[in-house]
């Protein structure tokens, strides 16, 4: 009788695959003409036409947001050809393909559009609307309980914009009390801002880098990134990390170029205690993970402590946050997506039942093993180059505690991470499993995430080297 029932099912999901198979590779066609545009965006605006206005100044190409567009539209790219393999291998994807596929597109161009929002009030709304196309992803997990991961995610999420919302209040009342009119586009809102101290105007810069720090996964309100991460299909979770994040940030920029010159210590202070928490977090959540999806996404949160110090920093240590930024991008991406393989092979995300991983999927436990030295800052790949020039800077800066603590935290982690993972791929096999083959086409994209880190941390074309550095300067580097 159960075997009855088993094969109706699987029969059932068959004949309705049979109608979704067009589904994903619309989603790979599409991703691929979103990634075209983007090239040629870059191609056609080169730097010194930029910025350019549209709708009314609403939305400006400027440095900051080509920059984005390019980086998330190439990685959402390799996200839509890991998914389609994915599909094929996992007829159960095939139930909800079509919604799934529809929030994803929708979720981008969300972003897409936000990237280039010269408007804090829409950008702040756009970073919501993405949140809420994100949540229905994140309760499509495969945890015990995913709709109440997706709910707190929510929750975390409309407390921190609505803590960076009354940042925007407090800046109406400073601007009211002194008399001035406000304006919250970009490139006029500092016109608004005074030199004078003014309470109102540190409170709601306060609440403004607050609120966005926690949609970086900043301590102390980082609680919902490592829950929401692990939880959520590796899709998501690759998106939460790499793509939704950068339009946070692009947020932070956002505020950086506003108040350029204006409360410069006030913010390297805010940026440099939460960046303190966050590496100390990320550091003892570490050494106890023995989850490797988890413990990618406490990485996370030391990436977002290190973005932090270098913020606080800014000048020298700029350039370095902007490659930091643009690896990590990769790097997650590639660790994520990988982290899916194995999980679609072994069945867990803990750590215990894998060991010699590199014996049993040695392309993934490859790709893996590179995507953790490319964590932890090895050359040649970015993120050493980037932390060197973090390290520099703070060094330049004569903040030395800073210094001392990010040297000491990163050691930490590298040390935990390293006892943790390696044995996992490199340990003698405990279980014999059987791994579905993986296409050349599916490798593709984790191949150039890889030969992207490369490049970046050791040539980088001129066209590309001048768009972060246009990007370092307009934030104080």
């Amino acid at each position: 009788m159960t075997a009855t029932v088993l094969e109706v099912t699987h029969a059932a999901v068959e004949v309705q695959g049979a109608g979704t198979r067009w589904v994903a590779p619309t989603l790979v066609g599409a991703a691929a003409l979103m990634w075209l545009v983007a090239i040629g965006v870059f191609v056609r605006f080169p730097l010194s036409e930029l910025p350019v206005y549209f709708a009314n100044r609403y939305l400006v190409l400027d440095a900051t947001s080509l920059l984005f567009i390019v980086v998330i539209n190439t990685v959402f790219l390799g996200i839509c050809v890991y998914l389609y393999s994915r599909e094929r291998n996992t007829p159960t994807l095939m139930q909800d393909i079509r919604s799934r596929s529809a929030l994803m597109l929708l979720m981008m161009a969300v972003i897409n559009v936000g990237l280039m929002a010269n408007h804090l009030v829409l950008l702040w709304a756009l970073i919501e609307l993405s949140t809420l196309c994100a949540a229905p992803l994140v309760a499509r997990g495969e945890v015990a309980n995913p709709r109440a991961v997706a709910w707190r995610f929510m929750l975390y999420s409309s407390m921190s914009l609505l803590i960076t919302f009354l940042g925007f209040m407090c800046l109406t009342q400073s601007a009211s009390v002194r008399g001035v009119e406000i304006n919250f586009m970009v490139d006029q809102l500092g016109s608004s801002l005074t030199q004078a101290p003014d309470a109102w105007q540190h409170l709601g810069l306060s609440f403004m880098l607050f609120g966005l720090g926690s949609k970086l996964g900043l301590a102390p309100l980082y609680g919902w990134l490592p829950e929401t991460y692990e939880a959520a299909p590796t899709t998501t979770s690759a998106m939460l990390s790499s793509i939704q994040f950068n339009i946070s940030v692009v947020a932070v920029f956002r505020i950086l170029q506003i108040f350029h010159g204006l409360q410069a210590n006030f913010i390297s202070q805010e940026l440099l205690v939460m960046g303190y928490l966050s590496l100390v977090v990320a550091a003892v959540q570490i050494m106890a993970s023995s989850n490797y999806k988890r413990l990618i996404a406490y990485a996370c949160v030391s990436s977002s402590g290190v973005i932090a110090l270098g913020l606080s920093v800014g000048k020298a240590a700029a350039y370095g946050v902007v490659l930091y930024i643009v690896s990590n991008a990769f790097v997650k991406t590639l660790l994520f997506l990988t982290a899916g393989r194995m999980r679609s092979v072994y069945g867990t995300h803990e750590v215990g039942p894998l060991s010699g991983v590199i014996r049993t999927l040695p392309v993934a436990g490859l790709l893996f093993t590179l995507g953790i030295f490319a964590l932890l800052g090895f050359p040649p790949f970015a993120s050493f180059l980037a932390e060197m020039l973090i390290l520099s800077g703070i060094v330049q800066a004569g903040n030395l505690m800073a210094f001392t603590l990010m040297c000491v935290m990163l050691t930490v982690i590298f040390v935990a991470t390293g006892r943790t993972v390696f044995p996992m791929l490199w340990g003698q096999p405990k279980v014999q499993v059987t791994a579905p083959p993986q296409s050349w086409f599916t490798l593709l994209p984790k191949l150039g995430f890889v030969a992207v880190l490369v490049m970046l941390g050791t040539y980088t074309p001129d066209v590309f080297t001048d768009l972060l550095r246009a990007v370092a300067v307009s934030i104080g580097g």
